[in-house]
């Protein structure tokens, strides 16, 4: 960065003379700046034009100048920060700034929220991590699915607060010959982020792939062939009924990126800007449908700031909490939003590996949810809540609830020893420990190992484990949600034995072709209680979600991700910019 070096070489020179008058020659400065001559007096030059210094040259080699320093480095490189962070330039400033990361903080926070730029609404994030690459077949993260729904469109799509798939790319759908056939009607004149035209033959293309691929070959089994009768119009035909196709088109999975360009789009906003330390979202101009409010929404990355030194001072403290507002508007942030996930933390028990028998898997389970392990794992309780049923109105096993249930037979000791896999966030790695503490009051040493990876690779990977903790995010629709996590996790490979998993095919198969989404959920949820029964699968947690904000923020509402709906927040003018 030329501008962080010259600011060091004028640090060299202030070190040396201070503010005051000094005699110097040519020579002597350019030992003090470790270059030539030549390049010495082009950097007067330049320190001269800049307000940084008064140089006054006599005539004559060897002859002393005058030279005087007229700032100090400090005042230069605040000014300078300041005005990269005005202009948003956030990594800039970073790499300008060496400053302590407990002065971070300062820094940053009145950049931070709701800014107006250039007569623009824009917001900027605070968050904690780099972001992956915001391929939509390759992203695991919860902040980076929800920007691809941002970024992404699908020939249908999710509403925040309905699970009924809408049209997006598509204008409408109609379904013929008894489910086996579905056309989608693309809307005329429509556009990638590139302002290339988007065409019906490339979604064809598009799809192809993405029937090959190993992310979203599950949602698109059932298509036997995919053809363009006219140019605004796609046709599915299938080799059995499934009812649930235009869900399946709207998850991410089946988001439509350009053949040559992955995180190039047709959502409502596209990406301007990624690096490690800001990623810029800016409103789509091609977006077919209402466009949003929002010009602008950059992600500010400063994991420093998340360090203890700084823990509580910065607006997310928590990857479910997210807080908005500028230095002056703190005072006055409360909780716009909360909701409870429907996604949870579960644990899984690999009964197909023969580590644990029916009797000793119920008892486990059993002594978790009996223990009060759940009630007291070392989280903030207004965080997580524990799991009390696995959707609204999908039961619990009643063996997993607080009252001591009595198993039938005699009590039969645990294995010696288990082996446990689990993944982030953090807070399973926390129920990993306690876990341990309690089987070991039982007899059995609990071997954990930790996957660094959001997602389970393959079967293979958990064929020697006994037990696995994961979480599974829910979208807009929880139903069709957990339907396609049956069909495209391999958990369900590595812990089902082959007759279990013909037997969960066969069940998914009848569900998908009943047109009653009532008669679907009622099945499913039966195949989800048998699952708990059997142990299989126990859901442990939930997040609570909140978004806080000052009174000046919104429209904020709350995803099915935890984050909020960047199409629907909106800011007011600046003050003396409302008439």
């Amino acid at each position: 960065m030329r501008l962080q070096h010259r600011l060091n070489q004028y640090q060299r020179l202030f070190s040396k003379t201070g503010l005051k008058s000094c005699p110097v020659t040519v020579g002597e400065l350019a030992a003090i700046f470790f270059c030539s001559e030549r390049h010495t007096r082009t950097l007067l030059t330049q320190f001269q034009q800049a307000g940084w210094i008064h140089w006054s040259a006599q005539a004559g080699r060897g002859k002393r100048a005058i030279i005087t320093c007229l700032q100090t480095p400090d005042s230069l490189r605040e000014g300078y920060l300041q005005k990269l962070l005005n202009e948003g330039d956030h990594s800039a400033a970073l790499q300008l700034s060496q400053v302590d990361p407990r002065h971070l903080n300062d820094l940053l926070v009145p950049h931070l929220g709701a800014q107006w730029q250039e007569d623009a609404p824009t917001l900027r994030i605070p968050f904690y991590r780099e972001l992956q690459k915001l391929d939509p077949q390759t992203l695991t993260g919860r902040a980076e699915q929800h920007i691809a729904h941002t970024l992404h469109a699908g020939l249908t799509r999710f509403v925040t607060g309905s699970a009924v798939p809408q049209p997006d790319l598509a204008h409408h759908w109609q379904l013929a010959e008894n489910g086996y056939v579905w056309q989608f009607f693309l809307r005329s004149q429509l556009y990638w982020h590139n302002g290339e035209p988007l065409l019906g033959r490339q979604l064809c293309q598009i799809f192809e792939r993405l029937r090959h691929s190993p992310r979203s070959r599950h949602h698109l089994q059932n298509v036997a062939a995919i053809t363009q009768p006219h140019a605004l119009c796609l046709q599915f035909r299938l080799h059995v009924p499934d009812y649930w196709l235009a869900h399946r088109l709207a998850d991410l999975g089946c988001l439509l990126f350009h053949l040559d360009e992955p995180t190039v789009g047709a959502g409502p906003f596209r990406l301007a800007h990624f690096a490690p330390e800001r990623v810029r979202l800016e409103q789509n101009p091609y977006y077919p449908l209402q466009r949003p409010y929002l010009s602008a929404i950059e992600y500010w990355i400063s994991p420093k700031l998340f360090d203890e030194a700084t823990r509580g001072q910065i607006s997310l403290q928590h990857p479910v909490r997210i807080v908005l507002g500028e230095q002056r508007d703190m005072a006055h942030v409360r909780p716009v939003k909360r909701s409870t996930s429907l996604g949870f933390g579960y644990l899984a028990l690999n009964l197909r590996r023969n580590g644990l028998s029916q009797r000793q898997a119920r008892k486990i389970v059993a002594l978790i949810h009996q223990s009060g392990l759940l009630d007291n794992l070392p989280i903030d309780r207004n965080l997580v809540t524990r799991s009390r049923e696995l959707l609204p109105g999908w039961p619990l096993p009643s063996f997993m609830g607080h009252d001591r249930a009595t198993l039938q037979g005699p009590d039969e000791p645990l294995p010696p020893t288990l082996t446990l896999l689990f993944h982030p966030p953090v807070e399973l790695e926390l129920f990993a420990d306690a876990l341990k503490s309690l089987l070991a009051a039982q007899g059995c040493v609990l071997e954990t190992r930790f996957h660094s990876g959001r997602l389970w690779e393959n079967a293979e990977q958990l064929a020697d484990i006994d037990l696995l903790l994961g979480d599974r995010l829910i979208g807009e629709a929880p139903v069709a949600t957990l339907e396609n996590w049956l069909r495209q996790d391999p958990l369900w490979d590595a812990i089902l034995d082959d007759e279990a998993r013909r037997a969960q095919q066969q069940c998914l198969l009848a569900i998908q072709q009943h047109p009653d989404p009532t008669l679907r959920e009622a099945q499913l949820r039966a195949h989800f209680f048998r699952l708990m029964q059997q142990c299989s699968i126990t859901p442990l947690f939930n997040y609570q979600y909140q978004v806080s904000a000052p009174p000046g923020v919104n429209g904020v509402q709350l995803t099915a991700w935890g984050w909020f709906d960047f199409c629907r927040a909106w800011l007011p003018p600046p003050i003396g910019q409302t008439d």
